[in-house]
């Protein structure tokens, strides 16, 4: 559904905003895809959304190319920005249906229920858009995403704004929307990924530097920290470990219970020499297990990385 190949994007200044960034999302897939500010992210998608043409490669959306198929290719893209071009005298519901309208949707009144009945917005459908909470007009800016009941969706940011009751509603419309739509999420919210996407993209200085299932991505690298619970010992521990190869740190967390802080350039895994060094001093080792790698902690070796 959405395909990105050798992307790269070289403004009139030189600056390069991307560069070879290619990419697959199959339908049904959600795909978080983060980065820090500046690192490529939204030139990437307005690439993607037809906004933007690249300096080189090809982007296709629905088999449509973005620049030689732009029209082809945006029938079958619902775009949510982080800033929604809302027209605040519009009342919701003619601003949806002149969304309709200028889309070409057949069944326009219909369409624009379905949009207002997915984002929560029926009570409010007669409102000034002006009138309305950022939440409500984040809400608003949803349904005209979904209007037309495109294949791909593009979502910037869409929790932005909204109480924790409306975010959870929103993650729940997205993963219900994820099992018939291609969706392409980007967020600063490290949560809102591991609730609701199945892959993750980090883009890091115009590049794309770990694509992989959710899965994958907290497996794969190693965690760098160990907890540990011993009996028989307490203070004596962190001086008794802590000259072990591969071990920087060990901090007492409470009585019997420590997290070793494993070294950045340790070679070996340091676990057998730690449960080797605790059963030879007659400490009874009742855990010993490393610290379950979270999506924060890979996003910032990731992005730490040159």
């Amino acid at each position: 559904m959405i395909e990105a190949e050798g992307l790269t994007k070289i403004y009139g200044n030189g600056v390069v905003g991307i560069e070879d960034v290619t990419f697959r999302v199959e339908r049904g897939q959600i795909v978080g895809f983060l980065g820090p500010n500046g690192a490529g992210k939204t030139t990437t998608m307005r690439i993607l959304t037809g906004y933007l043409p690249p300096t080189r490669g090809s982007a296709r959306i629905a088999g449509y190319d973005t620049v030689l198929q732009s029209l082809e290719a945006r029938r079958h893209i619902g775009y949510l920005p982080e800033t929604v071009p809302l027209y605040p005298e519009m009342s919701v519901r003619a601003y949806l249906g002149f969304m309709a309208e200028i889309r070409g949707v057949p069944n326009r009144k219909e369409a624009v229920a379905r949009a207002m009945a997915l984002t929560g917005l029926e009570d409010r459908a007669d409102v000034l858009i002006g009138k309305l909470s950022k939440g409500y007009r984040q809400r608003v800016g949803l349904a005209q995403a979904i209007l037309h009941n495109p294949d791909v969706l593009i979502l910037d940011e869409p929790t932005i704004g909204l109480d924790p009751r409306q975010v959870r509603e929103v993650r729940d419309l997205i993963r219900e929307l994820g099992k018939t739509h291609t969706i392409l999420l980007s967020t600063h919210i490290l949560a809102e990924v591991q609730q609701v996407c199945d892959r993750v993209l980090i883009i890091h200085r115009g590049r794309i530097r770990a694509d992989m299932t959710l899965g994958e991505a907290l497996r794969s690298r190693r965690p760098d920290r160990i907890f540990l619970r011993v009996e028989g010992a307490d203070r004596e521990v962190p001086s008794a470990l802590g000259s072990l190869p591969g071990v920087q740190r060990v901090e007492r967390l409470e009585a019997g219970v420590f997290e070793v802080q494993v070294a950045a350039d340790a070679g070996d895994d340091p676990r057998p020499a730690i449960a080797e060094a605790v059963t030879r001093r007659g400490w009874r080792l009742m855990e010993l297990r490393p610290v379950g790698l979270t999506l924060e902690d890979l996003f910032l070796q990731v992005t730490s990385e040159d």
